[in-house]
Order: C-alpha cells, then sequence, then structure tokens
C-alpha cells in the first residue's frame, strides 16, 4: 500500500494548498502591489507550503518516483530562493512566474491521485 492508498488525500490537499497559494499571490499583486503586506504574507505563505512538499518528497518512503521527487525538490529551492531574494525587489513577471508553478504543480499532483485512484 503506497502513501496515497493510506492517505487519499495528501495530493488533493497539497493541490489545494497550492492554488490556494497562487489565488492569494494573484490577489495581492492586483489589490495592494507587489510590496504590500499582503503580497509578503502570501509570499511567505507560499513558501510554507513549499517547504511542506520538499519535506514530502525528501522522505525516504515518499511514494513519487525519483525523478519526480527530484523535481519538487528542485522546484521548492526556486521558489525558496526567489522568495528571499524578492526583498530586492519583486517583480510581476516573477510573481507570475510562482503562479504558474504552482497552478502547474497543483495539476499534477491532481492527474496522480486520479491515477492512484
Amino acid at each position: 500500500m503506497n502513501e496515497f492508498e493510506q492517505q487519499p488525500n495528501l495530493a488533493e490537499e497539497q493541490a489545494y494548498q497550492l492554488t490556494r497559494c497562487a489565488i492569494a499571490m494573484d490577489q495581492a499583486r492586483q489589490n495592494g502591489g507587489l510590496n504590500s503586506s499582503e503580497a509578503v504574507q502570501a509570499l511567505n505563505e507560499n513558501l510554507e507550503t513549499w517547504v511542506v512538499i520538499r519535506t514530502f518528497a525528501m522522505r525516504h518512503d515518499c511514494p513519487l518516483p525519483k525523478n519526480a521527487r527530484d523535481n519538487l525538490v528542485d522546484l521548492s529551492q526556486f521558489v525558496a530562493g526567489k522568495v528571499f531574494t524578492s526583498g530586492q525587489g519583486l517583480t510581476d513577471e516573477l510573481m507570475q512566474t510562482l503562479i504558474n508553478i504552482n497552478l502547474q504543480i497543483s495539476e499534477g499532483f491532481l492527474e496522480g491521485q486520479t491515477k492512484v485512484d
């Protein structure tokens, strides 16, 4: 029995969190601007979500294929690096990139969940 069978909502939960963060980042960008406290909060929540995903991907019992795990770890490092350097000036392009990454990975989690069911 793999991790998704033991916890059938794990992939859905991560997909939800990624989507929620993408929406929060987009709303912050539109409502308060890139340097608003709303944008900072959205970026921090997104970073926290990626830390959880990275932790899951690095577990020895993670059911995902090695290349998928490696890609998630790499993406989490990319996101963290961009968030930490955003103090030097967050751009609309970077925010859109983070939003797109979240939505694409969220879709991947849901597609993977469908294949396991």
